[in-house]
């Protein structure tokens, strides 16, 4: 870690000191910014919240805001925004996300239990497992691109619980108008108010994107590096349960709590390498004006673990063992990915891509394992083909895309087809549909399982997972946003203790889940006052009671803005609402890194209840919040899973701060 803390600082003072001679781009390329590649999506460009002044007292020769150029993987194409708005409180957390339908463990760091699922799915390939651990581990999407006038600084700071602290900090330069490189770290430590439950995580990101000046060749790539360390303690014994939901005083400080086990830990590593390039072979600028061909390429390595030790074994809890001390198990992966498109654009046919993609994996372990006379064997691995099309249209005030994938070949099947269509009614009104069918196998973890804990070895042959989903979204700027979608699953692939060992295993459904959502999102304004809300209903039509959700779920907030100072300052100032009703809510098992279903006992219906003031100064956004003021005087029946509380009381303070050179 301090190895790549010093890499970025050198990295940073030396782009600083390079920029010292400011870059002027091309009237041309100031005005269009990036142009679109191979992606079919296209360019989206949000608009302004604020002033396009960079601040109060530095407009940069010309410069806006809109020059800073934030790309999506899909080419998507938006601006740094320095605004203060009720969404960016949204996502001041860990994740640095909104995490509606997400309820955090105690430590920051730690996993998050799910209230809401979306079973849209375009991926061909079984995701690793461990997806427990997963919330704050960086995929090819989260990875976005830049293209800025002048270097561009970003700080990213939140007290955490006990001594440790949050901090992302990001850098990006344009050394050329054509070559843009960023560096970036999001480290963390917090030790918790619970006894073991201590975190470390560190989250590095190095991107660098380069195109020639006639703009036929682009190639662009990223390096990311991870490392996400947790603490186990297995949760709270029934005897602390008891004391913490008492609400003794002598048990407000939570390090008095007993916990199941303090010598586990859990960490999830990974290394990514990913290059994606383009070359136009027909574009605007030639003759034949109505037609583009492009040609482009994308190869990406992935090489992932995740272990899980421990000093002396828990039979207690996960039965009987191998070895009775000194327990380690390692799962991994790795994943070479390659990805050839070409893509049609025509004023009359619209944007066609077809594309041919392999998948070479090796997912597993380095030991067979002998049970009962049978042996488990000891990796999953091979060549996946698969071929595919993507289209984009814009018909008549529509705009229609379509996404089609299939294996042709290997030991995965899986398809997948996606359509959607949306339709701008008015100014106020637009609407979009969209259906998705998905065949995939299940999660490699749930196939083949290895561990020193003896009833956590497993080797099953699952059927592919079967989603359909239909879905529809109306967007109105003066009632609001309601999205419904309505999904079956069939072979749903789930862990659950089983009845024989009493251990967590995994398990194929065999009835069909039907699962329906429906969101509604608006904001009431009155003077300087305004209500957001974001309200949820969710039904599950489960025979076997493997999905499940609670039925209504809610976020309001309602929070006064307003200029201070002769508009020096902006001030945000408010109390956000959540609640979800009573459910079944999944367990958490830490050998697995897995959430898993039980029907014993319900958890939920108690309201948390935060106070925030928010304030801007120029590029700084300030984030200061008494989160959950109400446990003291609510009671003390909140739960993040089975005996693992949720948070209590705690006043935390938080910063964003943009820095233009």
């Amino acid at each position: 870690m301090r190895r790549i803390i010093s890499v970025l600082f050198l990295v940073c003072y030396i782009s600083t000191a390079y920029a010292q001679n400011k870059l002027t781009l091309d009237e041309n390329e100031t005005k269009e910014g990036v142009s679109k590649s191979d992606s079919l999506a296209p360019i989206k460009k949000a608009s302004p919240k604020e002033s396009t002044k960079l601040s109060d007292a530095a407009d940069k020769d010309g410069v806006t805001i809109h020059d800073y150029k934030i790309i999506s993987y899909k080419n998507d194409t938006t601006y740094v925004d320095t605004s203060l708005t009720i969404h960016k409180d949204y996502k001041h957390n860990y994740l640095r996300k909104d995490n509606f339908g997400l309820i955090p463990f105690s430590n920051l760091g730690q996993t998050y239990n799910t209230l809401t699922y979306d079973f849209e799915n375009t991926k061909l390939m079984p995701k690793f497992g461990a997806r427990a651990r997963h919330f704050n581990y960086m995929e090819i999407e989260d990875i976005n691109y830049y293209r800025v006038p002048t270097p561009l600084t970003e700080l990213f700071a939140r007290t955490a619980f006990e001594q440790g602290q949050l901090l992302d900090a990001f850098f990006t330069a344009n050394l050329s108008p054509q070559y843009n490189f960023s560096i970036a770290y999001k480290g963390l430590r917090s030790l918790g108010k619970y006894l073991h439950i201590l975190t470390s995580t560190g989250n590095f990101r190095f991107t660098s994107n380069y195109q020639t000046k006639n703009n036929r060749y682009k190639v662009r790539g990223h390096i990311v590096i991870q490392d996400l360390l947790n603490q186990e303690n297995g949760g709270l014994p029934d005897i602390s349960v008891e004391n913490f939901e008492s609400g003794d005083p002598e048990f407000i400080e939570r390090s008095q709590l007993e916990v199941n086990f303090t010598d586990a830990e859990s960490v999830l590593e990974g290394k990514r390498f990913h290059l994606d390039h383009s070359y136009e072979i027909l574009n605007p600028n030639d003759s034949l004006a109505n037609n583009a061909i492009n040609l482009s390429h994308t190869i990406s390595y992935t090489d992932k673990h995740y272990s899980y030790a421990q000093t002396s074994a828990q039979t207690e809890f996960f039965g009987d063992s191998f070895n009775s001390s000194n327990l380690f198990d390692r799962t991994e992966l790795t994943d070479l990915y390659n990805q050839f498109r070409l893509n049609y654009s025509n004023n009359i046919i619209g944007d066609l891509q077809v594309n041919a993609s392999n998948n070479h994996y090796n997912y597993g372990y380095n030991k067979l394992v002998i049970l009962d006379g049978e042996t488990i064997i000891n990796r999953l691995k091979g060549d996946i083909y698969s071929v595919g099309a993507k289209y984009h249209k814009l018909y008549k005030g529509f705009e229609l895309n379509g996404d089609i994938g299939v294996n042709v070949s290997g030991d995965f099947d899986g398809n997948y087809i996606k359509a959607d269509a949306a339709f701008k009614i008015n100014d106020d009104l637009s609407a979009k549909g969209s259906i998705n069918h998905s065949s995939k196998a299940p999660n490699f973890n749930t196939l083949l399982y290895q561990s020193n804990y003896i009833n956590y070895n497993w080797q099953n042959t699952f059927n592919n997972e079967e989603t359909q989903q239909i879905a529809f979204e109306i967007e109105s700027k003066k009632i609001g946003n309601v999205t419904v979608d309505y999904s079956t699953i069939d072979n749903y692939v789930y862990f659950k203790e089983d009845a024989n060992s009493g251990q967590v295993a995994s398990f194929q459904n065999s009835n069909t889940i039907n699962y329906l959502r429906v969101r509604f999102q608006n904001e009431i304004k009155f003077g300087k006052f305004a209500l957001n809300n974001t309200i949820e209903y969710q039904n599950v039509k489960d025979k076997d009671t493997v999905l499940n959700v609670p039925e209504f779920n809610t976020r309001n907030t309602l929070y006064f803005s307003s200029h201070l100072f002769q508009k020096a300052l902006f001030l945000q100032t408010g109390i956000t609402f959540n609640y979800f009703t009573k459910y079944y809510m999944n367990a958490y098992n830490p050998v697995l890194a897995e959430f898993y279903v039980q029907t014993d006992k319900q958890f939920g219906n108690f309201p948390r209840f935060d106070f925030f003031i928010n304030a801007k100064l120029r590029t700084a956004r300030l984030y200061l919040k008494f989160e959950h003021f109400n446990s003291p005087f609510t009671g003390y029946n909140y739960y993040s899973a089975p005996a693992n509380p949720y948070r209590d009381s705690i006043i935390r303070f938080g910063l964003v701060w943009n820095f233009f050179m």
